[in-house]
């Protein structure tokens, strides 16, 4: 068994379109951990969105991982012990903010704690966002933001008002940061350093895997990172078409279980 680690993405990808994770998919990761395959959730909610996810997979327990924030977050699970944690300066979200206010776009900032956002009228993706990764929202003027840790800061709003948006974004915004659209309402922007495969190969560094030994499972622009970092990408059925022409293999959809049939085909054959 050539592959040691396999990397997670959550939504799309672990969970069906109820935002389940399945009987098939549960019994597929307990078995690779009982064959000593590390599973690591790699993910762009914030971690309080990903705790009830550990504890049902039994990956809240010493000596697991889990990577947030798209890579601005690395932790072991048991104890928050923190491996890498990449921020935006406040100067940066300054500027973001100004830009997203430029472009006539809903913005928020996240923390370890909460979303915050200097929008009066609060967007209502950032409401769903809130419900989706079970933290509060708060509203703050971008001067009260001064001492916060932001992770990340994410363009949220229509897909159609969204999509022009990026069209007028400046050109120096992608030297400066790490830029991933990881929903057609959603685009995140991040720590230049930040990315979901840098997270990976620091972390199976860490654990002593080389890159042909990790898997990476996922579906959308975000994931990009990852899967391009790794010896064995996988991409998901319902992914996007772009993230599958980078996948050395295509797996079923996530409402057909395809993390489950991912891990029994490849990993655990």
């Amino acid at each position: 068994m050539s592959i040691q680690l396999v990397a997670i993405d959550i939504d799309g990808t672990l969970l069906n379109s109820k935002r389940e994770i399945t009987p098939e998919v549960f019994s597929a990761i307990q078995d690779a951990k009982a064959a000593g395959v590390k599973i690591i959730i790699a993910t762009g909610r914030p971690i309080a969105g990903v705790q009830k996810l550990l504890k049902e997979l039994n990956l809240n327990q010493p000596d697991n991982y889990v990577i947030t924030f798209n890579g601005g977050l690395v932790q072991e699970t048991s104890t928050g012990q923190e491996l890498i944690k990449e921020i935006l300066a406040y100067d940066d979200y300054l500027d973001i903010e100004l830009l997203s206010r430029k472009l006539g776009v809903h913005m928020h900032a996240i923390t370890k704690d909460g979303i915050y956002t200097a929008n009066r009228n609060i967007g209502k993706y950032t409401i769903y966002e809130s419900s989706l990764v079970n933290m509060p929202v708060f509203y703050r003027t971008p001067e009260e933001m001064l001492n916060k840790e932001i992770v990340k800061c994410m363009f949220i709003d229509e897909p159609e008002i969204l999509d022009t948006a990026i069209t007028k974004l400046p050109p120096e915004l992608s030297k400066k940061y790490t830029l991933v659209k990881s929903a057609p309402f959603y685009l995140e922007i991040m720590k230049k350093t930040v990315s979901k495969g840098t997270a990976v190969l620091h972390l199976a560094s860490k654990l002593g895997f080389s890159k042909d030994q990790i898997m990476a499972i996922g579906d959308e622009e975000n994931d990009r990172a990852m899967l391009e970092a790794v010896d064995h990408p996988v991409a998901m059925a319902n992914g996007n078409p772009s993230i599958k022409k980078i996948a050395r293999y295509i797996t079923k959809s996530n409402d057909e279980s395809g993390v489950a049939y991912a891990i029994r085909e490849w990993v655990l054959k």
